[in-house]
């Protein structure tokens, strides 16, 4: 235990140290919470080529970290957003489209799959903050805000995968 945080500092990946309020660290954090969200997710029964995305995925976050980490570092690219699209699109391709909005919910991956989705914006915004008054690399913005998307349709598709219907919004109820 190194016991250097006492004084309300944290060390960064390049030795500097920053207090444990900054958006820096506030940002991290809430990709280490998105990262534990998807290490629950995985801990259920998926489908294996879900289990492989996830994976991925994580690893991914864990390189966004290292991003904000060492302030001006690069790790991941636009090809990796890319790589999400086109999972995004085949996973949606087997859907029905949607005629409504549908409630966060479903089968027990579904739900927490959602519940992932929302971390992530969280990150995001999170991410957003931090870009306003330092460098932040435009592709990890694009890659959060495209993994909030592939996290909405994985939702779906793992709804689908469990032969459970997703919950519709009632408008008038």
């Amino acid at each position: 235990m190194t016991r250097t945080g006492d004084d309300g500092s944290t060390g960064l990946g390049d030795g500097t140290r920053t207090g444990k309020e900054a958006l820096r660290i506030e940002a991290l954090g809430e990709l280490d919470e998105l990262n534990a969200c998807l290490g629950v997710l995985r801990a259920e029964p998926l489908p294996d080529s879900v289990h492989t995305l996830l994976t991925a995925i994580q690893h991914d976050l864990f390189d966004l970290g290292g991003e904000l980490s060492i302030p001006g570092q690069r790790l991941v690219g636009e090809n990796r957003t890319a790589w999400l699209e086109s999972h995004l699109d085949a996973m949606n391709a087997t859907l029905p489209p949607l005629k409504e909005f549908i409630l966060p919910g479903g089968s027990r991956p579904a739900a927490l799959c959602h519940q992932a989705r929302t971390v992530c914006r969280r990150a995001e915004r999170s991410l957003v903050r931090l870009s306003r008054g330092e460098d932040v690399a435009p592709a990890a913005l694009k890659y959060l805000n495209r993994l909030s998307d592939l996290l909405f349709v994985l939702a779906r598709f793992l709804n689908k995968a469990a032969d459970q219907p997703d919950i519709l919004w009632q408008r008038n109820r």
